[in-house]
């Protein structure tokens, strides 16, 4: 077999490979496991009320990937990048396969060549007959899913954004607004960085009625951390700067314009705007952007831009 045929296969079957993380991440399998003491299928499948022999095989899959290592005795423990889906690491991504992998995200992939044959983007209506955030709405499931992958990825998207500000000056800033914003994480990191700022965080009353999910709560920064309830089609405060992270590739270019003109709208001049994206490199580079790209197909009406 030929390397190029090597690595298409390795593509075709990629899929065995995420489903098999994602199944351990339901099934709370790494939250039973440490990178110390190896574990049998025996021992796990009580504590996970699950059948030992399948467990076992799924286990074995797992360590095939490079999650767990398997001793002579058959029994498991965590490599690190297994650790990484433990709900209690300070980076995990077990939120993150959740949501990419579970049962709403994976059923909208199949719409892709439809989409791309009638130039109709927006798989979840297809499948759901309504928008991403309708959804959640009605389906308790994908809401907790969706908010818990936000929230879990905000500290690694937070940590960027403070090192991409590092040798910004903040002088001409006094209230800094972050534009659905959502539980507040990336504003209390600007917070924390910056003490003389005050913040405020805009998004759904859905979201920032949900007081002990504030990460303002958390870290007692209420005093300086102000959130509203609004919806950033129809209007945003008054602020010196705002910042859009992860929101306009949601929407496609009408819908960011209407975003952006009422933040023209309300800025109290002269303003700034930090929007933090992926940005799509040149033609002859690979990167994520244009695989996310194509998840914003299907996911909505939005898009990654260069």
């Amino acid at each position: 077999m030929t390397p190029a045929a090597d690595q298409v296969l390795d593509l075709i079957f990629g899929r065995w490979r995420s489903q098999i993380l994602s199944a351990g991440t339901e099934l709370g399998l790494f939250d039973h496991l440490d990178k110390r003491r190896g574990r049998t299928a025996e021992t796990l499948a009580a504590e996970l009320g699950a059948d030992a022999s399948l467990l076992y095989r799924l286990l074995r899959a797992q360590a095939a990937i490079g999650l767990l290592e398997e001793d002579g005795s058959h029994g498991f423990v965590l490599t690190d990048r297994g650790d990484l889906l433990r709900s209690d690491h300070p980076q995990s991504l077990k939120p993150m396969a959740r949501l990419e992998e579970g049962p709403q995200h994976y059923a909208l992939w199949k719409h892709l060549p439809a989409m791309v044959r009638d130039g109709r983007q927006n798989a979840f209506m297809r499948e759901f007959g309504c928008m991403a955030f309708d959804h959640a709405r009605v389906s308790k499931d994908y809401a907790e899913r969706f908010k818990q992958a936000m929230s879990s990825y905000s500290a690694i998207q937070s940590s960027l954004v403070l090192e991409a500000l590092r040798g910004c000056d903040f002088s001409g800033i006094r209230t800094f607004c972050d534009v659905a914003g959502g539980c507040g994480h990336l504003m209390c990191a600007l917070l924390l960085a910056k003490p003389g700022l005050r913040g405020i965080v805009l998004d759904l009353a859905e979201v920032v009625e949900d007081v002990p999910e504030l990460w303002a709560t958390r870290l007692g920064l209420q005093e300086r951390c102000e959130y509203v309830a609004g919806d950033m089609f129809e209007a945003v405060p008054k602020a010196d700067a705002y910042s859009l992270k992860m929101i306009l590739h949601d929407w496609n270019d009408a819908e960011c314009i209407a975003i952006l003109s009422n933040i023209r709208k309300a800025a109290t001049a002269p303003a700034r705007v930090f929007i933090v994206e992926h940005i799509v490199p040149e033609h002859d580079v690979s990167h994520f952007a244009k695989l996310f790209d194509i998840h914003m197909m299907c996911w909505g009406t939005g898009q990654e831009r260069t």
